[in-house]
């Protein structure tokens, strides 16, 4: 197996309910961070997963019905969250990015996709199938704004299923196996949005599997806490995210050295990202 370096940061954030994220939690707001990662493998290069926001998101959203998103999320993000300009601090230009797995395509996941023009993006086929055949007016109403994918994602995107080599998973039911060196492992985790997935990376020091929104809160997991059942509202298919969902439990069961990551989870995530881009930390 190849070792990933891996950084963690995040890029903007918005506000949620508490009391959504975990049924029976006060009624107040908490942040929304938009964890994105960098990871370094020694022969493909710089890879992304996920964006985070940009401010394009308050251009997408100046309009109705995609206003609507934007008065119910709340969204909060400066020029500095930005990764490309959180990649200028340490020399990198954007044009370095050759890769960019997308876990799924809410905003708060590919805000950034159009300051990377030299990166091939990789997502399972059911994600961009949903991006591709719902319409503009109610795009808005599953997290997606169509404003910002770029114009040429097509003649830049890989289907994981096409391109990564496949295994049996005694959990996930298959494995994605994406540079067919062990070094970054997928797995589906749909549910919480169509063609959700999450990735498995090992680093010189542990290993990480970033979840993206399969859970909100290490407590679902950890402790079978639900979100409140009115997130159904704008889940993709809540019987596939609890599916999913109890997979990570297993998972976490059985390999409990592993450290699970929601992109949400302020718990998890404040214990592991850094405003000064370090590779060689996690």
């Amino acid at each position: 197996m190849k070792k990933i370096k891996l950084y963690l940061n995040y890029a903007g954030h918005c506000f949620a309910s508490a009391q959504h994220v975990v049924k029976g939690d006060e009624n107040k707001l908490i942040k929304f961070h938009a964890l994105f990662g960098i990871l370094h493998h020694p022969e493909e290069g710089w890879i992304l997963f996920d964006t985070g926001y940009t401010r394009r998101f308050y251009e997408a959203t100046e309009k109705y019905p995609n206003r609507i998103y934007a008065n119910a999320t709340k969204v909060v993000v400066s020029e500095s969250d930005e990764i490309k300009n959180q990649l200028k601090l340490i020399g990198l230009k954007t044009s370095e990015i050759k890769h960019i797995v997308i876990s799924h395509f809410h905003a708060d996941h590919v805000g950034g996709l159009k300051d990377f023009n030299n990166a091939t993006i990789y997502c399972t086929k059911k994600a961009y199938q949903q991006v591709k055949e719902i319409s503009d007016f109610f795009a808005f109403s599953k997290g997606i704004l169509k404003d910002l994918i770029p114009n040429d994602i097509e003649n830049r995107l890989v289907f994981i299923e096409d391109f990564a080599a496949q295994y049996s998973d005694d959990i996930f039911g298959v494995s994605y196996d994406l540079f067919q060196d062990n070094s970054v492992v997928i797995y589906d985790l749909p549910g919480h949005a169509a063609g959700q997935i999450g990735m498995v990376v090992k680093t010189n020091k542990k290993k990480y599997f970033l979840v993206a929104d399969s859970c909100w809160d290490e407590r679902a997991y950890k402790k079978g806490k639900l979100p409140n059942p009115i997130v159904r509202l704008f889940f993709d298919s809540w019987k596939d995210y609890k599916d999913s969902l109890n997979k990570v439990t297993f998972f976490h069961k059985k390999y409990p050295e592993v450290i699970i990551i929601p992109t949400h989870c302020s718990k998890t995530t404040d214990n592991l990202v850094s405003n000064k881009i370090d590779m060689d930390v996690l």
